[in-house]
């Protein structure tokens, strides 16, 4: 048994690790941490885990995670690059699903995150754990940087793009919604319901956080420069991302063709037949993208649509996911729970 601890477990995506992991039939729960709600059952706080979690959280200044052969950060940004350090001299092994780890550069890092880092020098062992695209350097991997949702559900649609060169890189296109749990638990005003329910809009239209990490991870495969206008919108959704992504196409292929034999083997990318129109409870409470191509009239331009549970393989799932390949387990263990409708 894999014996896990959390880091931050009473946000969104540390009770979907809660959700996930209780069913996990290697995994064993021994700590769950929180400042604020040391000493509280789990259940008490989540009705939903009664009978399923029976741990207390536990102060983090007073437990002892290096016990663990695995730790989850589900923290805001800059926790867990404070306490990595002392967990991977321990011994074990991290999935952060902050922002800590996944741009390279730490310069570029500093810039968007407006903080220095604090374990620069951790960076160049991070692993970005984007399975469909590192799933070899993950099994062998320390630290495992999880992937943001709105670049989880972008990368995939564009990857298969990048890889081959079939359409212009330099002027892509990812217009992308998001529920409101993309902005975790945090009370801010935008997010009231009187401020978020009938309402849609774009934001950080002059630049987002995972606008850099996106780039990344496709100039990585591309192996050149790459152009990306992403524009994020909230939508009054608790969950799912709809990315619709546009690029001009440099070369007439199957695009349906190129996309099937890409995901034939991924476990957790599931490309529609041609003509489709996936929407987000599709993928709700599951581990999956779902991906569907479109030329529209025929024309010169491509449609990609991809959705994603933004806290599911956006986030905890894909967490664990990882946990999976790092420990040489079936991939697809303790993910298999299809979407919940409505």
């Amino acid at each position: 048994m894999i014996k896990i601890g959390i880091v931050g477990g009473t946000g969104y995506t540390g009770i979907e690790l809660l959700r996930i992991l209780a069913r996990h039939p290697e995994s064993e729960l021994v700590a769950i941490t929180s400042r604020k709600e040391a000493g509280t059952r789990v259940a008490d706080l989540f009705p939903s885990l009664r009978g399923i979690v029976n741990l207390a959280y536990s102060d983090p200044s007073k437990v002892d995670l290096t016990k663990c052969d695995v730790v989850f950060f589900a923290t805001p940004n800059t926790v867990a690059m404070g306490e990595a350090k002392a967990l991977l001299g321990a011994g074990a092994r991290i999935v952060d699903l902050s922002a800590d780890f996944r741009i390279k550069n730490v310069s570029l890092w500093e810039k968007w995150y407006k903080i220095k880092h604090a374990a620069p020098e951790l960076l160049s062992q991070a692993v970005y754990g984007l399975p469909e695209v590192n799933r070899g350097k993950i099994k062998a991997a320390r630290l495992v940087a999880n992937p943001g949702c709105y670049p989880t559900a972008v990368q995939l649609g564009l990857l298969p793009l990048a890889e081959t060169d079939t359409v212009d890189l330099g002027h892509l296109i990812a217009d992308a919604k998001s529920g409101v749990s993309g902005a975790g638990k945090r009370p801010e005003e935008p997010l009231l319901f009187s401020e978020a329910s009938d309402n849609f809009k774009a934001y950080a239209v002059s630049g987002h956080r995972h606008w850099p990490e996106i780039l990344q991870g496709l100039e990585a495969v591309a192996g050149r420069s790459v152009g990306l206008t992403f524009v994020p919108h909230l939508v009054p959704m608790i969950r799912g991302i709809h990315a619709t992504l546009y690029a001009q196409i440099a070369e007439a292929v199957d695009f349906q063709k190129l996309y099937e034999d890409r995901y034939r083997n991924e476990p957790f990318v599931d490309v529609l037949p041609g003509g489709s129109e996936p929407d987000t409870r599709s993928v709700r409470a599951a581990n999956v993208c779902r991906i569907a191509i479109h030329r529209p009239q025929g024309g010169d331009t491509l449609v990609v649509l991809s959705v994603i549970d933004n806290l599911v393989k956006g986030a905890s799932g894909q967490a664990v996911q990882n946990m999976n390949i790092m420990f040489g387990l079936e991939e697809t263990m303790g993910l298999s729970h299809p979407a919940v409708v409505p």
